[in-house]
């Protein structure tokens, strides 16, 4: 199980972005965004007023795919869970999730926030963060065998 969490650990580390599967009144959305790890936990930000944010207002339930684009099926490795979203707005949690975007995204945080910047200063004021808190985590790993999903039960924090 260790060296699992590990495998998964180190692939959420690797990666970028993640495709956030959300669903309000019966209607399932996608949206692909980048997104820096805590442990399981996914931080993003995003504009409130985007059809994904709408939609976790609504239902904070998500479905995550973290994967790239292989041209080989026999080398498809990836990551899909489920759990839910939650807003990250006391001064302490925004403060943490920026601290870990900022450790992924330097160059991203130090921009979006140097007034400076302008549309990008001024974007950002507007958008909100976010975090998902996996319950259940499929990593997949066809290099081990076709079809290789492990799964990992994470629970709710």
């Amino acid at each position: 199980m260790a060296d699992l969490e590990e495998q998964v650990l180190e692939y959420l580390r690797t990666h970028n972005t993640m495709t956030l599967g959300t669903c309000a009144d019966g209607m399932p959305w996608n949206a692909t965004v980048f997104y820096a790890s805590d442990g399981f936990q996914l931080y993003f930000f995003s504009a409130p007023d985007s059809r994904h944010c709408t939609n976790l207002a609504a239902n904070p339930r998500v479905a995550v795919t973290v994967q790239e684009d292989y041209r080989d099926w026999r080398e498809i490795k990836g990551i899909q869970l489920e759990g839910t979203v939650d807003l990250v707005d006391s001064v302490i949690a925004k403060g943490k999730a920026m601290a870990v975007y900022a450790r992924k995204y330097p160059g991203v945080i130090k921009l979006f926030t140097d007034p400076s910047s302008g549309v990008y200063h001024r974007a950002f004021l507007k958008v909100k963060f976010y975090r998902v808190v996996p319950e259940t985590l499929y990593y997949i790993d066809n290099q081990q065998g076709f079809g290789k999903r492990q799964e990992l039960v994470l629970g709710t924090s």
